[in-house]
Formats: C-alpha cells, structure tokens, sequence
C-alpha cells in the first residue's frame, strides 16, 4: 500500500521538492496528497502544482483579524488535513509552531525538519546561530536534524541527523548552501525511516 504524505511548507519549497523527486524516481514509495502553505506567495505551491499536486492556502491572519485563537486554526488545518488520511505529517519548512489541538490528531505522524542538532539552536534563525558561534569559535560543526514535532519548539524526539562541518573561508552563504544539500537528502531519508517503522 502507498504510503499518504501531507507537506506543510512556508517558502521556496526545495525540500518538498526533494521529496517530489524521491517519489518520482521511485526512492520513497509514497504519493503526496497535498501541499499546504500559509503564504500565498510561497514558490512551493507553484512547484505542487507544477507535478499535479493539490494545494491549500492557509493563512493565521484572518483567524487572527477575526478575533480567534490559534487553537481555532489549527483544529480546522487539522481538519483538512485529516480528511487526506495521512500516513505522515511532514514540516518542510513550514514557519509555524502547532498547538496540541492540531498535534493529537496525529499522533507520532507529525515530523519536521530543523537545520540545527538535537538540543542545539531551536526555533528561528538557526543556521545564522550556528555560523555566528563559530565565528566566535565556540563550535567546528553544525548539522540538521528530522524529529517528531511535540508542543515544545525543536524538542521531539529525533528520527535522524546530519553533521555540516564548518570550513575554512566559510562565508554565511557558503555554509547554508551545504546545509541545504545536507536537509535535502536527511528529509528523504527521515520519510522513509518513518514510512518502514524504523524509529
């Protein structure tokens, strides 16, 4: 049986399409039902839509405008993506922290990836963090991580790392660039880990 993926993305969307180029040369034996954003200007609706995969637009600000709570939003997200019936919950980079109204009703199917290791960097601007600690000589290493998401930020359990060595000459951009190639391969491996039961 194939394997139902529900990717929540905020922004350029290249782990989704790692994840869509996975699929397509047979790597992971899962199927994406849809993609879901919540910015409309997010180029990972445009690359959904590119490989015939639905999209949803789901913004905070009118449930915030109208005077709602987060918990609002997340249990009709969680409605929608419930009616898809997924195998697994997967955050690529999706820029929003999830209350447990949304988490239980897919419990231990909800896993995210974050560009730091385990118990280091959580939350935002992790990879600008890491590079200015090792500007400041206090780390030779970095890395990313897929781990299931719990109401705390970045703490769930963890499925799988990689390490990204700090280089000499390593600039900012030099830095993200390798950790991007890093996550594009982790969040393939992460999903597949899942989907065999292996965690």
């Amino acid at each position: 049986m194939t394997a139902t993926l529900v990717i929540l993305i905020s922004g350029s969307g290249t782990n989704l399409q790692a994840i869509i180029d996975a699929i397509e040369s047979q790597q992971l034996q899962a199927k994406i039902a849809l993609v879901v954003s919540n910015r409309k200007t997010a180029y990972g609706l445009v690359r959904a839509e590119e490989h015939g995969i639905p999209t949803y637009y789901s913004p905070l600000k009118p449930y915030t405008d109208a005077g709602k709570s987060r918990e609002d939003y997340d249990r009709d997200l969680a409605s929608k993506v419930g009616s898809y019936n997924p195998t697994l919950v997967v955050l690529a980079g999706w820029m929003q922290v999830f209350t447990p109204v949304f988490l239980n009703h897919f419990p231990n199917k909800v896993i995210n990836l974050h560009p730091a290791l385990p118990g280091a960097f959580a939350g935002t601007h992790a990879i600008e963090r890491a590079f200015e600690a090792y500007q400041r000589g206090e780390l030779t290493e970095s890395g990313c991580m897929i781990h299931y998401v719990i109401p705390e930020v970045d703490a769930g359990k963890v499925i799988t790392t990689a390490v990204v060595p700090f280089q000499a000459g390593d600039t900012l951009e030099s830095y993200e660039t390798r950790m991007h190639e890093a996550e594009h391969k982790l969040i393939v491996k992460g999903v597949q880990i899942c989907l065999e039961g292996q965690v």
